[in-house]
């Protein structure tokens, strides 16, 4: 489902959100500031380090003071206020891009499981999918399973697909694609998806690049675990004010250090590393 307009939710869109854990939302920033970032992520992979995949761009905030004029952005804020309420922190960004041909899948997964010992309770938080590039079923679009966000275990085991950016998937067995929808973007189309819905993506072997920017938010009557993950993590206040006692990083100063501590790529930083696991959407 599409709304309308790029902030403005229905009482229709929000019911759609509930039954199916996503949404999604035409035009998310004005064209200017839309471009603006285009153009800033160009910059930003084109520095990328030898060996780094693009789909590894993960919390480029944390170095990137610039990209808050986006992740704070008040239209963006705006949107977010609609699902989680006024009192915002940012939780997390990603660059996700899959290069032409080589460009790599993501198995069955819901983000709830990968964020469970750094915010208290992980299925709180949502995705804003932000495409740079059009996003289709040929270039790897992330396909959702309507309905899957609800409460309860789920059962993961190791992948060893050499094409699959996580080295964790759902079983299959609990996963029945023919239930998925793709979801297809124009640039500054985005959607919006629930942290325990179930999603994941095929690999990019077009000659089309297929590029999103994940912004992720939380209430901040979520509990941000700083007392286990600071070091590795941080989140930061977005609009009104504290309801969980969190701790809150600056936006306006680099953290070079937890991208240190963390380690290259995408990274579990929980405690109890279950093999080797990955944080991310589609």
């Amino acid at each position: 489902m599409t709304i309308a307009t790029s902030t403005r939710l229905t009482q229709e869109d929000l019911r759609f959100y509930e039954r199916n854990g996503y949404l999604t939302v035409p035009e998310l920033l004005p064209q200017d500031k839309f471009d603006r970032l285009r153009t800033h992520f160009e910059s930003k992979l084109a520095d990328l380090p030898g060996g780094m995949r693009p789909e590894d761009m993960d919390v480029p905030h944390f170095t990137d003071t610039r990209l808050f004029d986006w992740l704070l952005d008040p239209g963006v804020l705006d949107l977010v206020e609609q699902f989680i309420g006024p009192d915002i922190a940012l939780f997390s960004a990603h660059f996700f891009c899959k290069p032409a041909g080589d460009g790599k899948s993501v198995p069955w997964h819901d983000d709830a499981y990968y964020w469970r010992e750094t915010i208290i309770p992980s299925s709180e938080a949502i995705t804003i999918w932000l495409a740079l590039d059009p996003v289709s079923e040929v270039n790897g679009c992330m396909r959702v399973v309507p309905g899957s966000h609800g409460p309860g275990a789920r059962r993961y085991r190791p992948t060893t697909n050499p094409s699959s950016v996580f080295d964790e998937e759902l079983d299959p067995d609990s996963v029945d694609p023919a239930q998925a929808v793709p979801i297809e973007l124009r640039p500054n189309q985005c959607s919006v998806h629930s942290a325990s819905l179930v999603h994941g993506s095929e690999a990019n072997r077009s000659t089309e690049r297929r590029c999103g920017f994940t912004m992720r938010y939380i209430s901040t009557g979520v509990r941000f675990n700083h007392e286990e993950v600071g070091d590795r993590h941080q989140i930061y206040l977005a609009r009104g004010s504290d309801r969980a006692g969190n701790v809150y990083a600056d936006p306006t100063r680099p953290y070079p250090e937890l991208v240190a501590n963390r380690g290259p790529g995408q990274s579990y930083v929980g405690a109890r590393r279950p093999g080797g696991a990955r944080p991310g959407s589609g």
